[in-house]
């Protein structure tokens, strides 16, 4: 019981500080609105501990043993937050409003998570930190998998009811496209960590 509540509290303050996903919920929220933007927020909160699960059953050993296919990953998840990043940034308003351009998907939101270095950083995290190999490290990673599902309801969904609240301010096209590219400014500094990692793997050892 003791672990359990200390993952809680794990996922409690990764999940509700300032990362892509929520970045991006948040800007789904003003300029899609709650409704639109749920398969988005359903994507989040069952993708990410799938994430957590699966990597805590092994997925992360293929990534031991194979180092370079992380990183590749990684690379191509910057490579992807970037282009999104410029989508949010350059989104027309008058073009969302009419609905040429959507909402992520429920399956959009999932696979997401695969691509989102902050998400590889919790994920091996949380199982690095709260399995142990003693233990029913099987039962351990269904409980960190359980408490990440639990926070991310509440802790997601903060993020896409103030996108929803941030609409009402946001009236005229100006402040929703100033708010469009500082939200794309935001999400490329949230993937600084994972360049200086990309950065320390690559070009470290040369130095």
């Amino acid at each position: 019981m003791e672990l359990f509540l200390a993952v809680l509290f794990f996922a409690f303050s990764t999940t509700i500080t300032p990362g892509p996903n929520n970045v991006m919920i948040m800007s789904s929220g003003v300029n899609y609105g709650v409704r639109a933007s749920m398969p988005h927020f359903l994507g989040i909160c069952i993708g990410f501990p799938i994430m957590v699960l699966l990597v805590g059953l092994g997925f992360g050993v293929v990534f031991e043993r194979y180092p370079n296919l992380h990183q590749l990953i990684k690379v191509i998840g910057v490579a992807y937050l970037i282009w999104l990043a410029w989508h949010i940034a350059s989104a027309a308003t008058k073009a969302i409003q009419a609905g040429h351009k959507k909402a992520f998907t429920f399956w959009q939101a999932v696979l997401f998570q695969w691509v989102n270095g902050k998400a590889w950083m919790m994920a091996s995290g949380a199982v690095a930190a709260y399995t142990t190999v003693t233990g029913n490290q099987l039962m351990e990673v269904l409980l960190i998998s359980l408490a990440f599902l639990l926070m991310a309801f509440p802790c997601v969904g903060a993020w896409l009811l103030f996108g929803k609240l941030l609409k009402r301010l946001l009236t005229k096209p100006l402040l929703q496209r100033s708010f469009n590219i500082a939200m794309g400014l935001v999400l490329v500094a949230s993937i600084i960590p994972v360049l200086l990692d990309l950065w320390h793997y690559y070009f470290a050892p040369a130095l």
